[in-house]
């Protein structure tokens, strides 16, 4: 090994110690999702055309407009696309904004980027397997983690307790 590798190594261990409380047991846990190579156009053909919109051409739904906002089940909240699961009930709140919200996704079944669509920034979030666009990220959710994930009633399906979940579609 080179000295310089080694002292380049040695400069990263309080980092990494600093880190380790950041990474859930759960995401340490999570296998690797292969992303799809699916072009929007197949999706078109199977999807409704309002969740096409949001989920390919990143729209948004009107808001109080989806049933999903009401719903109080147990279960988990699936990608209204390719069916990964996304969000479990356990994380749903109410948040008076219209769209259905959530506190934390499931780890590693999500990805983001910055969006500039209504001039300041914000986190916009999608399906980390087909890149349907689910909604925003915000700082005001509850505690403890203070996050909000307003989602698009129509970029999701909720499969009740109890109930198979669907496959993935490809």
């Amino acid at each position: 090994m080179k000295r310089r590798s080694f002292l380049h190594g040695l400069a990263l261990l309080p980092a990494a110690s600093l880190l380790t409380p950041l990474i859930s047991p759960a995401f340490a846990q999570t296998p690797a999702i292969t992303p799809l190579q699916k072009p929007h156009s197949d999706w078109r053909k199977i999807l409704p055309e309002d969740a096409y919109a949001v989920l390919f051409e990143e729209s948004t739904e009107r808001p109080n407009s989806s049933p999903l906002n009401h719903q109080e089940a147990d279960g988990t909240y699936i990608c209204a696309a390719c069916n990964l699961p996304l969000f479990l009930s356990e994380n749903k709140f109410d948040s008076g904004t219209g769209w259905p919200s959530f506190t934390q996704p499931i780890a590693g079944h999500t990805g983001s980027k910055r969006d500039f669509k209504l001039i300041w920034p914000r986190t916009e979030y999608h399906c980390i397997r087909c890149g349907g666009h689910q909604g925003h990220l915000f700082d005001d959710g509850p505690q403890p983690r203070g996050e909000r994930w307003c989602n698009n009633g129509v970029a999701l399906q909720f499969v009740a307790k109890g109930k198979d979940l669907p496959a993935l579609r490809s």
